[in-house]
């Protein structure tokens, strides 16, 4: 399945996402279970708890992140592509390097995506997402995929002078980075270290890798987060960004008001935002 968060006539749902329309909860189902991330932790969640009669279109909604709640951290790595470890003359780490994403920096899907006001440094970074489902602490390796609900997409919004002073206040400013579109469940993805993840701007491909070359495995990342932190349904652990970042480029290119950002990676769909400034 394909399960989105959106807003429709000011009321906040979730539903799921068949042949580019939207089926929603039913409000039975919803009494009982909210939001996605409780639907996510579901023992009873399945498609039969969606509307199929009647349908929403995409333009009848505001899509949200795809996990809008506040108490939902995203785990962030850093340097887990080796095209990315060259292009910033890093290298390579014996762990994962990692950050939270503040759950306000972030945008859903067709959302305005905010360049500050305060930089001209907004930089791209295209990301694949392993969203959990299933709540747990020391997870072993054997057993990681079972903690698994699907995966996504995040647009690691980076404002670069602001991350020269610390990486928290690079990576979270308000409605920087979008997230989304929607969680694939892990049952349609049989291989997720074979994906290709694209980014374009403005049509332009500025980054191109496949997943399969992640420095780090999904069952190792899950095990080590969660020797730190309990991961609970609706957290996420977003894999970090191959190379081919806007300030890397010569010139840098950066994010300005009214470009087009894409993200796509394959089996999940396209994120796509527009920039504007503040």
């Amino acid at each position: 399945m394909k399960l989105v968060s959106f807003r429709r006539n000011d009321i906040a749902s979730y539903g799921a996402v068949v042949d580019n329309r939207i089926q929603e909860v039913s409000d039975e189902f919803r009494k009982k279970y909210p939001d996605l991330r409780s639907y996510l932790s579901s023992a009873a969640a399945s498609a039969s708890h969606f509307n199929a009669t009647a349908t929403i279109g995409f333009d009848e909604v505001e899509f949200l992140p795809v996990i809008p709640n506040h108490e939902c951290k995203i785990i962030a790595l850093g340097w887990s592509y080796a095209s990315h470890q060259t292009e910033t003359a890093h290298a390579k780490d014996e762990v994962p390097q990692l950050f939270l994403k503040h759950p306000q920096g972030l945008v859903g899907h067709m959302q305005p995506a905010i360049k500050p006001r305060v930089s001209n440094a907004y930089d791209y970074e295209g990301e694949f997402v392993i969203v959990i489902g299933k709540a747990g602490r020391a997870i072993p390796e054997a057993s990681a995929m079972d903690h698994v609900a699907g995966y996504t997409i995040l647009m690691d919004g980076s404002i670069r002078d602001f991350q020269k002073q610390s990486v928290f206040a690079g990576k979270n400013f308000d409605r920087a980075s979008p997230y989304g579109p929607w969680i694939v469940t892990k049952d349609e993805i049989p291989d997720p270290h074979d994906l290709q993840l694209v980014t374009r701007l403005n049509g332009n491909i500025m980054q191109n890798e496949n997943t399969g070359m992640l420095a780090w495995k999904i069952p190792y990342l899950i095990s080590y987060c969660s020797t730190i932190t309990t991961l609970q349904p609706g957290d996420a652990i977003s894999t970090g960004t191959p190379g081919g970042v806007g300030s890397k480029r010569t010139p840098p290119v950066f994010l300005k008001d009214g470009d087009v950002l894409e993200i796509e990676i394959d089996r999940i769909g396209t994120l796509r935002n527009r920039i504007v400034a503040e």
